[in-house]
């Protein structure tokens, strides 16, 4: 086991039976602008300031280890793989209740809800990272862990016990809509996923969006979030 699963693993599960630190979330507002957050196809959030590119371009980036612009099957399906493994605690080949809730309630709160400001992302002495940019331990595609010094839920923001009010959940960040994009692959509603379930739903995934049948992605043929979308717009307005 890696330095960074083994602290992902002993900091995930400490947050979950102890209630660890966490930062604080603000409830998001229907009248805010999006963050600027690209939950990937396989569940992996991407985030980076509004200032920055939509961070599909970082997603992309990571998934294409080849990084010719065309991301083939073969690399989409890796790319969720490894990402099922990093969920996968105890290294079960099954992500069961306890990984979920690490997922929901420490990778990606937003789903549930949740803003994690980028101010927590980046302010020094923070473990709090970015995935896509490194510079935390571990590098590029380490997940989010417990910062030091930070508080966590308050009577005024509780910790969430359901999905947001509006039921988009994850939909707004994504290229699909399913609310909580790890669940989607519990197929028979057994409360844990299986590792070939979730690789079936990246292949189904693969499939949606290599609408021409090349067997590769592009980029610039990618659907926009909605997110993105009206992240776009704003900026246009402001010209």
């Amino acid at each position: 086991m890696s330095p960074n699963r083994r602290q992902f693993a002993t900091i995930g599960a400490a947050a979950v039976f102890a209630g660890a630190a966490w930062p604080r979330l603000a409830r998001a507002q229907d009248d805010d602008l999006p963050e600027n957050l690209f939950i990937s196809p396989c569940g992996q959030p991407f985030r980076a300031p509004l200032s920055a590119p939509y961070p599909v371009v970082d997603w992309f980036k990571q998934a294409n280890k080849k990084g010719d612009g065309q991301l083939t099957h073969a690399e989409f399906t890796a790319d969720a793989a490894a990402f099922f493994d990093t969920l996968d605690l105890q290294h079960q080949g099954v992500l069961d209740p306890l990984d979920i809730e690490v997922y929901e309630r420490r990778v990606a709160p937003e789903i549930l809800g949740y803003r994690v400001p980028i101010s927590a992302l980046v302010l020094p002495g923070l473990k709090l990272w970015r995935a896509q940019y490194g510079g935390g331990p571990g590098g590029a595609g380490t997940l989010p862990v417990e910062p030091e010094g930070v508080a966590g839920p308050t009577p005024d923001n509780p910790k969430p016990n359901v999905l947001d009010e509006s039921g988009a959940g994850a939909a707004p960040y994504s290229l699909f809509a399913a609310p909580e994009p790890v669940t989607e692959a519990d197929v028979n509603f057994r409360g844990f996923v299986r590792k070939a379930d979730f690789l079936a739903l990246s292949d189904r995934h693969f499939g949606e969006l290599d609408t021409g049948g090349r067997g590769y992605l592009t980029l610039d043929r990618l659907p926009k979030t909605r997110a993105q979308e009206e992240i776009e717009a704003s900026r246009r307005r402001r010209r």
